[in-house]
């Protein structure tokens, strides 16, 4: 008991009660802060879509536990080309510009404190079905002749044949080049065109042109095809006043020796630039316009034989 007492009488010689009761209160008013908690986010489901259809709606949500959601941003954390997000600090946005392939999509949110929280979600763009776009119209307006009679334009459509021809009538010299345009309207631009191909059938009884024998004649009777650059009417256009062309990506159809001979042409270099800068046909034309060599083929106004009318195949996505 003596030494006990001694103890505590040296204790307060040293530490006296007021400092030692000032130290307990001070650690008794420590307080914690408690943590902000970061908000809770939801990027929403998986979606996909399939072009040429090339946009999605992104539609997130957020909660947060201890206060409120103040702001968002959507961003691309991948994916095979860069996007176009609309409205990206909004909960709901939408993504144009998308191509084929797998993209990855982050939105981020933040609270009223300044904590944030992510979350992702992904989207996959599926490739273009084949689609196959198969044109023979009859009485076709855009299957247009124009003919050099001797200096003399004559120009028309709503013959039964196309000819393409240098030839002479009664010794008058005269030379036919043939114009053919098809409505490629419900091709999509910038579509990708997997094939292409004109098909050109032999008149088999030419009355009209030529030899009325042979639907193809002479010794130099290779052709071209090629793409019109411009726009044309019929109303507007003859011999001395056709519209341009380019020899890029023209078909040179060689010289023929048979009477008859039908003709399957890749034209699939020649619509992809038809499509996107303006659809203006084909020109057709004998490759030298040398007298007395002639390709006839079926038109779209001949009753006689309608499947032999011309025909464009195009093989798009």
């Amino acid at each position: 008991m003596r030494i006990a007492g001694f103890l505590v009488n040296l204790v307060l010689l040293f530490f006296p009660l007021s400092v030692i009761i000032s130290c307990q209160k001070e650690t008794d008013e420590i307080i914690e802060t408690p943590e902000n908690v970061p908000p809770v986010v939801n990027a929403g489901p998986v979606l996909s879509t399939t072009l040429p259809a090339d946009s999605v709606t992104l539609s997130g949500s957020a909660t947060d536990s201890d206060g409120t959601v103040v702001a968002y941003l959507w961003s691309q954390v991948s994916g095979p080309a860069a996007s176009v997000i609309v409205n990206p600090g909004s909960a709901t946005a939408k993504v144009k510009g998308l191509v084929q392939g797998a993209y990855i999509f982050q939105l981020m949110a933040t609270d009223n404190k300044g904590a944030t929280g992510v979350d992702t979600t992904s989207v996959l763009v599926n490739p273009s079905p084949i689609q196959t776009l198969t044109l023979q119209p009859a009485n076709n307006p855009t299957e247009f002749l124009m003919v050099n009679h001797n200096g003399v334009p004559i120009s028309g459509s709503g013959s039964v044949d196309i000819p393409i021809e240098a030839w002479t009538s009664g010794g008058t010299p005269y030379t036919v080049r043939s114009l053919l345009k098809f409505d490629l309207s419900s091709v999509p631009t910038n579509a990708n065109i997997v094939s292409a191909h004109l098909y050109l059938y032999s008149y088999p009884s030419p009355t009209l042109n030529g030899n009325f024998t042979d639907a193809n004649f002479g010794t130099a009777n290779s052709f071209t095809v090629q793409r019109v650059t411009a726009n044309w009417s019929p109303g507007s256009t003859n011999w001395f006043n056709q519209p341009p062309v380019t020899t890029a990506n023209q078909v040179v159809v060689p010289h023929t020796s048979q009477s008859v001979l039908d003709l399957d042409l890749d034209v699939k270099n020649m619509i992809s630039p038809m499509i996107n800068s303006g659809n203006y046909g084909f020109l057709m034309k004998i490759e030298n316009e040398t007298f007395y060599n002639s390709r006839i083929f079926v038109s779209s106004y001949n009753t006689a034989y309608p499947a032999k009318r011309p025909k464009l195949v195009v093989v798009y996505q």
